[in-house]
């Protein structure tokens, strides 16, 4: 709460005294506040849910309100680039709980919202969804902040800060393909699969990576590889020859994180994910 202190000099005859210290305290009659739904973002999910909160516990009521949103806006080279845009139709506005009629959403960057009014002793509550952009960081420890405030005609701006963090997690992702196509009956066939992490956290053993398949036709004297090493069962697979199962054995296949990097020009973030390969070769 901030203080009002003010002191009055009279002069006179070439003189002068000057008076008590007048103190107040300045009450505010609006706040702000703005919170992500979340602990954190990442590619995968690629959007962060904000709310953000305006009290009025004033006894009048606030008209022809405008919020921005500066969309974590920041600076490479000359540029200024935006980790965050507005996702359409999403904002939701309420009064004291009660859905309200949305007002009028400018995408931008930055986003604004016009035409919001809190009546006196209410809160109004906002909700809407900001997808990331191609300027999103992603490694880890990478983290957006963005800001609101919210301004109108005879008041003064109020604003909110809140940052939110890259999730460390992998993001894994599995291809499969086969070859030779078309192949002969009781040919040799192989089918590979690639497994890739978008994630800015390795894949470890302890995560119990496993790629299972049931082979159909099933194959017989089957060979298996791992990024170009040979596998051996039951160490590092294993496979019913009765019923086509095939299961590599958990921990085997790891991957490290991603690697990421920024263009210093546009702060496009160009995301390169970790590979591992994983054949099985037998016969139809």
């Amino acid at each position: 709460m901030a203080t009002i202190t003010n002191q009055a000099t009279l002069s006179y005859n070439g003189g002068s005294t000057n008076s008590n210290i007048a103190t107040a305290e300045l009450v505010e009659t609006l706040a702000l506040t703005k919170t992500a739904v979340g602990a954190g973002y990442d590619a995968e999910l690629g959007r962060v849910t904000y709310v953000v909160t305006a009290t009025n516990s004033g006894s009048a009521p606030f008209t022809g309100l405008t919020l921005t949103d500066n969309l974590g806006a920041y600076s490479i080279g000359t540029q200024t680039v935006y980790p965050l845009s507005y996702r359409g139709g999403s904002l939701l506005y309420y009064i004291n709980g009660t859905l309200q009629t949305a007002p009028t959403v400018t995408a931008g960057p930055p986003m604004s919202v016009s035409g919001i009014s809190i009546p006196a002793g209410a809160t109004a509550v906002i909700v809407y969804d900001a997808e990331l952009t191609n300027a999103a960081p992603l490694s880890a420890a990478s983290s957006i902040t963005n800001t609101v405030t919210l301004s109108g005609t005879g008041i003064t701006a109020v604003t909110a800060d809140e940052t939110v963090t890259a999730a460390a997690r992998p993001i894994l992702s599995i291809g499969k393909s086969i070859s030779p196509s078309p192949v002969a009956e009781n040919g040799r066939v192989t089918y590979t699969f690639t497994v890739e992490n978008r994630g800015n956290t390795e894949a470890t053993a302890a995560d119990n990576l496993i790629i299972t398949d049931t082979f159909n036709p099933i194959l017989s004297d089957i060979s298996v590889t791992l990024n170009g090493t040979a596998l051996t069962s039951p160490d590092g697979y294993t496979y019913d020859s009765a019923t086509g199962v095939f299961s590599t054995t958990a921990g085997q296949i790891t991957l490290p994180a991603a690697t990421f990097v920024q263009d210093s020009t546009t702060g496009a973030v160009t995301v390169t994910p970790s590979k591992a390969v994983l054949t099985v070769t037998g016969t139809l």
